[in-house]
């Protein structure tokens, strides 16, 4: 069967949201042939021009019939009433799935189609995104969500993410993870993964403690103190926890509990370790402990969350 995909472009869309889909089903379209046909769509057809200048070409919107919608996002989003002609057409357009790539969510939530869903968006636009549409149960701290036919997904490269999902929904996790080694990326991200955690990953703004993330991910099941990490930083802890806050916009302490939320997480998922054993190599220690921290970061106990990726 093959699944014809719609990509929805506009004046002003971000080229890696749009790119990112185009390349994860082509990919997997080699390893599978036969299962996609994509189409590039936007409101009159012809070239789109990207922020970045470069232009894409795409088909008019018409009244074809498709398997799976993805509305790109980018600046372009900022300028609503221009969009009006996508707007409805999302509202008529006969598909199984909507999905949408960073602020593409925009689109999708101004033809009502996230009401009462829950969704996510660039960490960047939330407080906006949840002005204009309350009645959409937003969760930015998220890298892509699904709320039955309708998936969302975070900023701009997890758009790749959000696109490997869809991937394996259709032809299993074989060919989804054949289709991220061609893509090169390292390992197709969780949906529960955060997107703030993004900054502290990389090691900061500068990368500056890129190091120190990655010795304390090696050490997350040992007391992780300021002290001690200001000293492997080779930092007095004032000047280390100063640095690290401005760095990367958290502090030492919510760093070390974030990494910790992250690994555990994608253990409770995974489904292989007991959950107190989890607690045990994340650094949580106490079962409940760690329940606690699931419940503040994520609303949910990770019996919830290990339930949740089974189905």
């Amino acid at each position: 069967m093959t699944r014809k995909v719609g990509l929805v472009l506009f004046p002003g869309f971000q080229i890696l949201d749009a790119a990112g889909p185009v390349a994860a089903f082509e990919i997997a379209e080699r390893f599978r042939p036969g299962s996609y046909a994509f189409t590039v769509l936007a409101p009159d057809g012809g070239e789109v021009e990207s922020s970045s200048g470069v232009r894409m070409g795409a088909r008019p919107l018409d009244d074809a019939r498709f398997d799976t919608v993805i509305v790109s996002g980018g600046d372009g989003t900022r300028a609503l009433e221009d969009l009006v002609a996508i707007v409805a057409w999302l509202k008529t357009v006969t598909t199984r799935r909507h999905a949408s790539v960073c602020s593409g969510a925009y689109l999708l939530a101004e033809a009502g189609l996230l009401n009462g869903r829950r969704a996510t968006t660039h960490w960047s636009r939330t407080d906006d995104f949840g002005r204009r549409y309350p009645d959409v149960r937003l969760d930015a701290d998220r890298i892509y969500i699904r709320d039955g036919d309708v998936w969302t997904s975070g900023g701009i490269t997890a758009g790749i993410d959000l696109s490997l999902a869809l991937i394996e929904d259709d032809l299993g996790a074989e060919v989804a993870r054949r289709t991220a080694q061609q893509l090169v990326v390292h390992q197709r991200r969780p949906g529960g993964q955060s997107q703030f955690s993004a900054l502290v990953e990389l090691g900061g703004r500068t990368g500056r403690f890129g190091d120190l993330m990655d010795w304390m991910r090696a050490h997350l099941d040992e007391a992780l103190p300021v002290e001690r990490l200001a000293a492997q930083a080779a930092m007095s802890p004032r000047n280390f926890a100063r640095a690290f806050t401005t760095e990367t916009g958290t502090t030492p302490a919510k760093a070390v509990e974030r990494l910790r939320l992250e690994a555990a997480r994608t253990a409770v998922e995974a489904g292989v370790e007991p959950i107190d054993r989890v607690a045990g190599l994340t650094g949580f220690g106490d079962p409940e402990r760690m329940r606690r921290a699931f419940l503040r970061a994520f609303g949910q106990p990770p019996q919830a969350l290990r339930r949740a990726a089974r189905r």
